[in-house]
C-alpha cells in the first residue's frame, strides 16, 4: 500500500510540473553570442512559450543585469518592444536578484494573442562583451485552460547575461597584483641581504 501511495505522490508531482507554465528565454550555445562590429556582441535569446499558455497584450519578459548594454542594437519578432531600465519591470509574485547598477531588457507583448506551446522567436541585444555569466530572468503571461484560465502566470529562473567588464578583469587584475607584491618583497629582501 505504501509503494502504491508513494507512486500516486510521485504521479501528481511529474503532473504538475508538466502543466507549469512558462515564458522562458535562453541562450543555448556559443552561436548564440555573435560579433556586431569590432568592439560589440549580439546576445540572441531564444524565447519558448509553454503548454498551458497565452502570450497576451502587455505580458512580457525582463532579463536583469545585462552589462554592457548598448542602446538601440535591439532586434524582436513583430509585437514586442524592448524597454531598459536599470530598475526592471517584474512580475508581482517572484523576486528576482537585480544589481540597481545595470540594465534590465523588458520585452513586453504588443500583438494579437498568442497561444502555447510555441517558440516566441529570437529576442537580441548588443552588449560590450561576450563573456556570460548565470543571470536571471522573470515572465508574466496568461494561464489558458483549467479553473485559473485567464490568471497572470509568474514565472523567474536563470538564464546566461553579459559578465559586468570589471567583473572579467578583477582575475586577472588579481594575479598581476600578487605578482607585483611578489616581486617588490623579493626585490626588498634582496637588499636586506646585501
Amino acid at each position: 500500500m505504501r509503494k502504491l501511495y508513494l507512486l500516486g505522490f510521485f504521479a501528481a508531482a511529474i503532473l504538475a510540473l508538466a502543466a507549469r507554465a512558462d515564458i522562458i528565454p535562453s541562450i543555448t550555445t556559443a552561436t548564440d553570442i555573435t560579433p556586431a562590429g569590432a568592439v560589440n556582441f549580439n546576445w540572441n535569446y531564444s524565447a519558448t512559450l509553454t503548454q498551458d499558455e497565452n502570450v497576451l497584450r502587455h505580458d512580457f519578459f525582463t532579463i536583469y543585469d545585462f552589462a554592457g548594454y548598448v542602446p538601440g542594437g535591439n532586434t524582436q519578432p513583430a509585437g514586442w518592444t524592448l524597454s531598459a531600465a536599470l530598475i526592471g519591470t517584474t512580475p508581482g509574485k517572484v523576486t528576482p536578484i537585480d544589481n540597481p547598477n545595470l540594465f534590465n531588457l523588458t520585452w513586453t507583448y504588443t500583438g494579437s494573442t498568442l497561444i502555447g506551446p510555441q517558440s516566441l522567436g529570437i529576442f537580441s541585444a548588443i552588449s560590450h562583451t561576450n563573456l556570460p555569466t548565470s543571470g536571471e530572468f522573470a515572465s508574466e503571461a496568461t494561464k489558458n485552460s483549467g479553473d485559473q484560465a485567464g490568471t497572470k502566470i509568474d514565472n523567474i529562473g536563470n538564464v546566461a547575461v553579459p559578465i559586468p567588464e570589471m567583473s572579467a578583469l578583477l582575475p586577472m587584475i588579481g594575479v598581476v597584483g600578487f605578482a607585483a607584491i611578489g616581486l617588490a618583497l623579493s626585490y626588498l629582501r634582496q637588499r636586506r641581504a646585501s
